[in-house]
């Protein structure tokens, strides 16, 4: 089902952009899923599940290539799951964080270039902010000495949305605008497409996160409860915001649900269905004014990563801590009076939005200098489908 999130992200994108740029959009996703999926069994599953080294910051290379791993081995605590499931499960995570920044490339980056950025981004950035979080890492271990209380992030609030969206806005930013940006129609081609990729991606989030709970329990049906609800709640805030506005879009419908899904990924293990309305409403609400926002600054990423997953998943880890809820995932949060869990997330999801911001501008300026992120301005004009795929997506006639 993660799988299929990442091809449906793939479509939610790809209706976003020019009808000349669909092909490559598109691709990005798919490129994403082949290239972490080796590099998760390479070295991306060790280095964020294994053993602590330099002091936490990364796991070790135990699992390099999956050795040590038998085919009837349990997963390390968990005896009733079989390590290469969690592999496999954990694995699909990696690919659609990659899959979502491409949100700031869309229409103007180098097929090779995003390949070798990928590989760098996700070893060096979201490896080890898994590590940190999941995998029993220095933060982990640091805020449960200094407050008592652990990062909470049940399915990814943290480690998939916060890295995404955040990389996503430093990679707008050292690309730059699309040719054209504020001067020339870039409307979305085909809007049916975006929402069949918000279909995919709604009925795929019930796998990323009722499947987090990793058994068929009471977590997973809460988790798939209050996924649903916040998703709800999150497409029916922006679409009246948006109504306030304007007129009523069915792309504001949809980028509300997936604010709504973003924004529940941490919590949906800890808060039960009345929170989920008011976490995915006020997601809705939320990620729509960071979308007015960045328009308004004249910033050109391009479909939205930043408001919809940097902030959706920066305002669910927040209220994670706000609403956790003992009686359902054995957690208090704020509410309840446990104002250490409501720093912890606050630590946790600012320590991990500083350390992303610093590492992917690193990487991308590297990659910039050497192999140039963005195709050239013949391309951008001619289109990318055409000149880096040699393909159309809609070619008329025989």
């Amino acid at each position: 089902m993660v799988v299929l999130m990442t091809m449906g992200l793939g479509f939610f994108y790809g209706g976003m952009v020019r009808r000349k740029n669909v092909v490559s959009m598109i691709s990005l996703s798919f490129v994403s899923m082949v290239l972490v999926s080796l590099q998760w069994v390479l070295v991306g599953y060790s280095l964020s599940f294994g053993g602590n080294v330099l002091g936490g910051f990364v796991g070790g290379l135990e699992y390099a290539g999956l050795r040590g791993i038998a085919v009837d081995q349990p997963t390390p605590g968990l005896e009733g799951l079989p390590h290469l499931a969690f592999v496999a499960f954990q694995m699909t995570f990696a690919a659609i964080t990659l899959a979502i920044l491409t949100s700031a490339l869309a229409e103007r980056v180098k097929l090779g270039a995003f390949l070798v950025f990928g590989l760098l981004w996700t070893t060096l950035v979201y490896d080890p902010v898994a590590h940190w979080v999941w995998g029993g890492g220095w933060l982990h271990t640091w805020l449960h000495e200094a407050l008592g209380a652990a990062p909470l992030d049940f399915a990814g609030g943290t480690v998939v949305h916060i890295t995404s969206g955040f990389a996503a806005l430093v990679l707008a930013l050292v690309v730059g605008k699309r040719i054209g940006y504020g001067e020339y129609n870039m409307a979305p081609h085909n809007i049916p497409l975006t929402l069949i990729g918000t279909a995919l991606l709604w009925f795929g989030w019930f796998g990323f996160n009722a499947g987090s709970a990793l058994a068929a329990d009471a977590s997973a049906a809460n988790a798939l409860l209050v996924t649903h609800i916040a998703a709800s709640a999150g497409a029916l805030a922006w679409l009246v915001a948006s109504w306030v506005r304007d007129k009523p879009g069915s792309l504001g419908l949809a980028s509300g649900a997936v604010a709504g899904l973003v924004a529940i990924t941490p919590a949906a293990g800890y808060v039960g269905a009345g929170a989920a309305v008011v976490i995915g409403a006020v997601a809705g609400l939320l990620c729509y004014g960071a979308m007015l926002f960045r328009i308004a600054r004249g910033l050109d990423e391009s479909l939205d990563a930043w408001a919809v997953h940097g902030m959706g998943g920066l305002w669910g880890a927040i209220a994670t801590g706000i609403f956790a809820d003992a009686s359902v995932g054995g957690v208090s949060g704020l509410l309840q009076g446990n104002v250490a869990q409501f720093i912890a997330q606050v630590v946790d999801a600012g320590v991990a939005i500083a350390y992303t911001v610093v590492v992917t501008y690193i990487i991308a300026k590297i990659v910039e200098a050497l192999l140039g992120l963005r195709v050239t301005e013949t391309e951008e004009y001619v289109g990318l489908d055409l000149l880096q795929h040699g393909e159309e997506a809609y070619a008329w006639g025989g």
